[in-house]
């Protein structure tokens, strides 16, 4: 059976980091909810930027249906012949009504606190806008419709990680997770 962890979380809470520790370490394998969308950016010479991915989404969701990017991740994940599999950003209750229909489905919430998340952020890049933002412009970011819905998810996990220490705590806490699904 597979073990596959959503792994929701705010903004630079570490589902990136916790992905990339199941690809290099129990030799799986990550899907991003944001890869369509960055696909469909790079396509029209979009920037690559939050914001631009979020009005994306937000066409997809609004003219097709709430759970259009779940059902391309689970379709990818279907097929997918790793045995553990990260999905990278759920957001939203729509995306985890149809995830849980995958055996071996599990929500994972992660949390931080606002500083780390700041910090985390303006590091990584991974948005063209993401080093040059700033503390305010975070906590806008925080604010938007594509976040709205993450922080009550924490509500529906299935297991909840506090990534406010060291790489190796976190790393610790994935592995007891998915150790303790059946690795």
């Amino acid at each position: 059976m597979k073990i596959i962890l959503g792994l929701a979380g705010e903004i630079a809470s570490g589902k990136g980091t916790i992905a990339r520790h199941i690809e290099e370490k129990h030799n799986g394998i990550s899907h991003r909810f944001s890869t369509a969308l960055r696909d469909v950016a790079r396509r029209m010479s979009l920037e690559e930027n939050r914001e631009n991915l979020q009005k994306l989404s937000t066409v997809f969701r609004e003219n097709f249906n709430d759970d259009i990017l779940s059902m391309v991740i689970c379709r990818d994940v279907e097929k997918d012949m790793h045995q553990i599999i990260a999905i990278d950003g759920v957001r939203r209750m729509a995306d985890i009504k149809y995830l849980k229909s995958l055996e071996g489905f599990k929500l994972v919430y992660i949390e931080a606190n606002l500083d780390n998340r700041y910090h985390r952020i303006i590091k990584r890049k991974e948005n063209s806008d993401d080093s040059q933002k700033t503390y305010e412009e975070f906590k806008s970011d925080n604010g938007r419709e594509a976040e709205s819905q993450v922080k009550d998810l924490k509500n529906h996990a299935d297991f909840t990680i506090d990534n406010n220490g060291t790489f190796a705590e976190l790393y610790e806490r994935v592995d007891e997770i998915i150790n303790g699904m059946g690795k």
